[in-house]
């Protein structure tokens, strides 16, 4: 590995839920690994991002599925879960994962650690 290199990432898709265990219109932390996710089911099927709001670290599970966005419960931000951005400020955003259905199995693979967006206020 780099000596830069922060995270060692699965290059396969890894299965992480049943699509029963998530109703639409909910979030939860799934683990892969050392790494912890949040896992979306909305209207459009499943999304998966990190599971920290990049403003001030706030738990995007237990946050609220409001249509294709998420909204982190500690200060309202939210973004889009197509495409991670945050709609007041394209600047900012949340990684987003891969996520594929085949059957029952959701199944997710990660994508690079991104660097910490600084100064957020």
């Amino acid at each position: 590995m780099l000596p830069f290199a922060r995270v060692e990432l699965p290059l396969e898709f890894i299965e992480v839920a049943r699509v029963t265990d998530l109703p639409t219109g909910r979030v939860k932390n799934v683990k892969i690994g050392d790494e912890t996710i949040a896992l979306y089911h909305t209207a459009k099927g499943f999304f998966a991002s990190e599971s920290r709001c990049p403003h001030r670290g706030g738990p995007l599970a237990e946050g609220d599925v409001i249509g294709d966005e998420i909204v982190c419960p500690w200060h309202l931000w939210g973004f889009n879960l197509e495409n991670g951005l945050c709609p007041g400020n394209a600047d900012i955003c949340i990684t987003m994962h891969e996520v594929k259905v085949d059957g029952d199995r959701v199944l997710v693979r990660l994508a690079p650690v991104r660097e910490a967006t600084p100064n957020l206020s």
